[in-house]
């Protein structure tokens, strides 16, 4: 590593959802709170292998890696080995919230698991690396990569849920950084030269209204720090508390965003343009664009994300698991 970069911990959320015994103490708490509890929330790609093969092959220089998990391991899954560290929820969820299904509840407690650096990138177990990355992409001078853009809220029927989660957000931020003056203190940070045209755009708009309506974060891997999260529980313990408290995703959650928001916002990050090299897709029943940004490794990390119900589930399936074999053949020695 070198003198400016601090060592890195990758973070990544894996459930098994097709493990009978998850899947029965998860339907002993099912219809106690009204909730997201959509099946393609815990459906199992058969993927997770690659992720661990492209972090040892694309991101060698990572010191740890937390395996978060409600208890169920792969089978091929080595738990000796010393760069892995498993971390089961009743190790640093609050006992009270437990069993929990809610990857926000399970989100806003990170900074609690056991070792961790005090800088991190967070994963959802659909987001991979596919090629070469250095930690410099992730941490400069300590400080989180990312991207500062305004964005409204918008009432997205085909994602219920996900627009209260953004509003609630913003709401917090809200009370502690008045927008315009955020503007004008770091306006190197909203209009930063190699931003995608259209985040000038939206800052621009953005300029016309004199509150938050809603900020535009990419949904990648997240470069985070322990320090963010002690602070926001620090001031809003109270509704990180009653996140957690939610056994499955609800309207009035907040998620990691919000840690994610407040480091820009603070000004606490470096302004770089992390679309350049990172893919968004929404998987299909048939996925050639994603299946050529794979094998061709046209980004560094892409997310892969499950949203439809209405594909052929393992026609996909196979089809990406294909595209991942060809640019990741080799076991890692994460694997038996």
């Amino acid at each position: 590593m070198g003198v400016n970069v601090p060592e890195i911990d990758f973070v990544i959320l894996w459930v098994d959802g097709s493990d009978p015994a998850w899947r029965e103490e998860k339907s002993r708490y099912e219809g106690c709170q009204p909730s997201d509890d959509r099946e393609e929330r815990y459906r199992d790609w058969g993927n997770l292998r690659y992720w661990f093969r492209g972090v040892e092959k694309f991101a060698p220089w990572v010191r740890k890696i937390h395996f978060v998990t409600w208890g169920h391991l792969p089978a091929w899954l080595r738990q000796d080995h010393p760069g892995l560290h498993v971390v089961r929820h009743e190790e640093f969820v609050p006992g009270e919230c437990l069993p929990t299904f809610n990857c926000n509840a399970i989100e806003v407690n990170i900074h609690r698991i056991s070792g961790l650096s005090e800088h991190f990138v967070y994963f959802n177990d659909d987001m991979f690396l596919i090629r070469d990355v250095r930690p410099d992409e992730f941490f400069r001078e300590g400080k989180p990569c990312d991207m500062l853009a305004l964005q409204p809220v918008v009432a997205n029927t085909a994602s219920p849920m996900m627009p209260y989660l953004f509003l609630n957000n913003a709401m917090v931020l809200s009370k502690y950084f008045d927008k315009r003056e955020n503007m004008r203190r770091q306006p190197g940070k909203y209009w930063k030269w190699g931003y995608p045209l259209l985040y000038f755009g939206y800052n621009f708009l953005e300029m016309f209204f004199p509150l938050f309506t809603g900020f535009y974060t990419v949904h990648g891997p997240s470069p985070l720090r322990k320090r963010t999260f002690e602070k926001i529980w620090e001031l809003e313990g109270g509704l990180l508390r009653q996140t957690s408290g939610h056994r499955f995703r609800q309207k009035g959650d907040v998620n990691q965003y919000l840690f994610r928001e407040w480091q820009k916002l603070s000004g606490e990050f470096v302004a770089k343009n992390i679309t350049r090299d990172f893919g968004y897709f929404n998987v299909a029943s048939h996925n050639e664009k994603l299946v050529r940004t794979i094998c061709g490794q046209r980004k560094r990390s892409i997310c892969i994300n499950d949203a439809n119900t209405a594909i052929d589930f393992q026609g996909a399936k196979e089809e990406i698991c294909q595209a991942f074999q060809k640019i990741l053949p080799e076991k890692s020695s994460f694997e038996k």
